[in-house]
């Protein structure tokens, strides 16, 4: 006898944000190109250091087809304080520019955070605040940020597996609306995702556990009003010691990205990016200390 859905017991789907992150987690890994060092330093359980360099070429914008890359330098110094009701992030970079974030609960369904980039560019600083409110089968989240910046989402779980969601982003500088529509579908061995905004963006994606160490994902984003379209195909594997993720997409670029575990902490990662459409090479590798 088939068990009937008990819909006062059903649970609380991710934030509307991050519907599809399983499949953005898979796809999209934090390339680099170069050579990265990455070390973090406990003072206690609660308080941090970190200290990045990442020592690679940087390109800049050419009329040409071809890419030009200068050799540069990016260093950032960072200092970081968790807590189970409160997390302070701050980092400073090398050209000045300083991140800042806070992330507060307020109560067990309550939520606050916010993040600011400061910058000595005119006009290029800017900031963003949400307050999240997690129900028992629904979250909602409002934001505020520069630039007249408003918005709201609100995401309900309708069964135990079907989650529908929708967002409203209005830039009061650029007397701008943006709306779009989610729809997540997920069980112990798949996720499945579509969103559709004004814009005309249509985006799917789909995310298969093969089993508990490997997983396939794809992704498909058409645009109705300039007819284009991108595909992408990946695979993330995950064991005890390695995490390796691949994709290739429409465009004809291909990447791969390893992460390894070490002892004492330490991590080393091997990132790969052909662009064979743009003729771009891109090839990095660097460790961890101390995550």
């Amino acid at each position: 006898m088939k068990k009937s859905t008990d819909y006062m017991d059903i649970p609380c789907p991710p934030p509307y944000e991050e519907i599809n992150r399983e499949a953005f987690r898979s796809l999209n890994a934090e390339h680099f190109e170069g050579m990265l060092v990455d070390v973090t330093k406990f003072l206690n359980q609660r308080f941090s250091l970190s200290y990045s360099t990442l020592m690679g070429p940087m390109e800049i914008p050419s009329q040409y087809a071809e890419i030009i890359k200068i050799p540069a330098a990016h260093y950032a110094f960072g200092a970081n304080f968790m807590h189970p009701k409160l997390m302070l992030f701050g980092r400073v970079l090398n050209d000045g520019r300083v991140d800042a974030g806070v992330k507060c609960a307020l109560s067990d369904n309550l939520s606050m955070n916010a993040d600011a980039q400061l910058t000595s560019q005119p006009h290029m600083s800017n900031g963003k605040f949400n307050i999240d409110y997690k129900g028992t089968d629904y979250r909602t989240r409002f934001k505020f940020g520069n630039g007249a910046m408003l918005g709201a989402s609100y995401i309900q779980s309708v069964t135990p597996h079907l989650s529908l969601g929708g967002e409203l982003v209005w830039a009061g500088e650029d007397r701008e609306s943006n709306i779009s529509y989610g729809a997540r579908y997920n069980t112990d061995k798949m996720v499945a995702v579509g969103q559709i905004t004004n814009t005309g963006n249509v985006a799917l994606s789909y995310v298969q556990k093969v089993s508990e160490k490997v997983s396939l994902a794809s992704d498909f984003i058409y645009n109705y009003f300039s007819r284009d379209v991108t595909a992408s195909v990946g695979y993330d594997y995950i064991n005890r010691q390695c995490r390796l993720r691949g994709k290739i997409d429409s465009n004809g670029c291909t990447s791969a990205f390893v992460e390894e575990w070490l002892d004492n902490g330490l991590k080393v990662i091997l990132s790969a990016e052909v662009d064979h459409k743009k003729k771009d090479y891109k090839f990095g590798f660097g460790f961890k200390v101390g995550e």
